[in-house]
């Protein structure tokens, strides 16, 4: 005999399955629903907090990718760097590059002092931690929206047009989820180890440059052979390659980057879960 539990409502009564399917699907609706207004606080409180305490404010997301590409033209034109050739003005391959970097970047580093800076708030609130996470990932997705509006200025300004756009917007979805699962990790990490958080810009720095982000990358040479096995060249170069050039030389490999973006979620996403009690209760 299945036993069936009813629920009374104003409507009727409702007859959900065994074991209250019903019951835990409403649960888990609740749930997500309370978690995406948390994530959208959480955002809204960093996103105007970052700025706030700074005299340009937000324009410091189109000063600080205008600077970098500045430099490495003084640089190519004054003989210490030879960026060799990219089909493209170089400001249209420079700034679509860091345009996808700045997902990478920024989100990282936010969510790996996120749960440091929601210190006070951890130890008298009971809410759902990975939020902090979502949140923080977030403000690399602003960034990502802010200098795409300066690239696109930049295409313009140089007669440029854009290939693919569309797909390439989708493409990078793949970057976000990797961003994810290194800012899960990063949290813990971070929280752990406060000497993460403090040489983490440094570290992105010098993934900057060994990654040809800003610069192409000589087949055969030692950097390009390092660079295979580096899953960021394929989440920025492939959706960049749609862009300027409308190929896709690199689908096989931005494939398996994708893949393994997933399945490192997956396991960030688990790791921050188990340890992220024992993780407050030393901060």
């Amino acid at each position: 005999m299945t036993l069936r539990k009813v629920i009374y409502t104003p409507d009727g009564a409702l007859v959900t399955g065994e074991g209250g399917r019903l019951d835990r699907l409403r649960s888990v609706s609740e749930r997500f629903a309370r978690t995406s207004e948390l994530v959208w606080c959480l955002f809204i409180r960093d996103f105007s907090g970052r700025y706030r305490q700074s005299i340009l404010g937000i324009a410091w997301a189109l000063i600080l990718p205008l600077a970098t590409v500045g430099v490495f033209l003084l640089m190519n034109r004054s003989g210490l760097v030879t960026l060799g050739e990219v089909g493209v003005p170089y400001p249209v391959y420079a700034m679509t590059g860091l345009t996808y970097w700045t997902l990478f970047a920024t989100g990282v580093s936010a969510c790996a002092s996120c749960l440091i800076n929601a210190s006070s708030m951890l130890a008298k609130i009971n809410f759902t931690r990975s939020a902090l996470v979502f949140s923080a990932a977030a403000q690399g997705g602003v960034e990502f929206l802010i200098r795409g509006l300066l690239t696109g200025a930049v295409f313009v300004s140089f007669g440029s047009t854009p290939h693919s756009l569309a797909l390439a917007l989708l493409c990078t979805l793949p970057l976000f989820l990797f961003t994810l699962a290194v800012g899960f990790i990063l949290a813990i990490v971070g929280s752990l180890l406060r000497d993460i958080i403090n040489a983490l810009g440094t570290l992105l720095a010098g993934l900057l440059i060994l990654t040809p982000i800003l610069y192409p990358v000589a087949a055969g040479s030692p950097l390009a052979t390092l660079n295979t096995y580096n899953p960021i060249n394929y989440l920025i170069g492939f959706p960049r390659e749609l862009i300027l050039y409308g190929t896709a030389s690199m689908l096989a490999a931005f494939l398996a980057s994708a893949t393994f973006s997933v399945l490192l979620l997956l396991v960030g996403w688990r790791l921050f879960c188990v340890a992220q009690t024992r993780v407050v209760e030393r901060i």
